[in-house]
This record gives C-alpha cells, structure tokens and sequence, in this order.
C-alpha cells in the first residue's frame, strides 16, 4: 500500500509500524493522525483510554472532534492486539501505548507477555500501524515504586518496538523530529 502523499511505505508488519514518541500535549497524537489519513479511509483508532472522570471525558470529546470523518474509533484498555489482527490491511492508529501499559499494570497483568503478544500482533500487521506513546523517561525518578515500574516498562516498550517499527519520530512544541 502506499500513501496518498506518493511516499513509499511498508503495507504491513513491523517494518510499516510509524512509533510517534513525545511528551504530554507535544502535539503527537495529532502529527500521528495525519501520518495515519495519508492512507485512504476507512481508518481504524485503537483508543485505549479509560473514563474515569470529567476531565478525561472532555480529553476525549477532544480528541473525537478533531479527527476528519474517516476513523472506526475501537475502545480498548487491554487487548489490542486482536483489535489489530481484525483490522487486516486497514491503516491503524494506536493511542496510546502508554495508558495501555498504565491499565495493564493497574489490572496486575503480565506486562512481558503483554508486550510480546503485541509485538506480535505488529509483526503479523497485513496495513501501516501508527503508535503513539509518552515519552517519560526524560524527567525526574519518580518517588514511588508503581511509578518507577511505569516509568521503565514504558522505556522497554517503547525501545522493542522502535528496534523494528520502521520509522520512529519524536514530536516536541508541535514539532517532529525523526529519529528512524
């Protein structure tokens, strides 16, 4: 498959996966949307956030309205890698990667094995896969343990995909640099 924008990208597997890293409000989901609707429509969103509150609601209601019409908004806080799977060759877009580990480290799951089904659902990828994450590792060591435990499974995380993804870019002030 190629990009509407005449660019050469991988259909599938993790060779077509674009990593979007960046801080809070960095711009990334936003530069990670408009790599996804390169592609034709229909797009998938795979939104794993939970609601537990006004403020998250209005985050989404956010995020919801400035997408184009195009997107299948998928929730799921845990197991994306069957959503991922479903899509076939439809472009996805994941957002994001760092409140999926956050619901599964909140649910106790088996976050190395987590990540390794999802690392292989991206290898089996038959379209392009955009992945959004926090980059939080640049800060201060968190003070408590659940923190630095987030902290370092989102570091690994993020570096195994960015091993194989093959793009990778890091967004600041609205800006992408692009790191692979």
């Amino acid at each position: 498959m190629q990009a509407s924008d005449g660019g050469t990208h991988v259909a599938g597997g993790m060779a077509g996966a674009v990593l979007v890293l960046g801080g809070a409000r960095s711009g990334k989901s936003a530069f990670a949307e408009g790599v996804v609707t390169r592609w034709p429509p229909p797009w998938t969103y795979v939104a794993t956030s939970r609601v537990y509150d006004a403020e998250m609601r209005e985050r989404v209601a956010v995020h919801r309205a400035r997408r184009a019409q195009g997107w299948d908004t998928v929730e799921e806080a845990r197991d994306i890698a069957p959503v991922l799977d479903a899509a076939g060759g439809r472009p996805v877009l994941v957002d994001c990667l760092t409140l999926w580990l956050t619901n599964l480290l909140l649910d106790g799951c088996d976050i190395a094995a987590a990540r390794d089904g999802l690392l292989s659902a991206l290898r089996r990828r038959g379209g392009p896969t955009v992945l959004v994450g926090n980059e939080v590792g640049l800060g201060i060591v968190p003070e408590n343990a659940l923190a630095r435990r987030f902290r370092d499974e989102a570091g690994l995380l993020h570096q195994a995909i960015a091993r194989e993804a093959g793009r990778v870019v890091f967004v600041a002030a609205g800006l992408p640099m692009e790191m692979k």
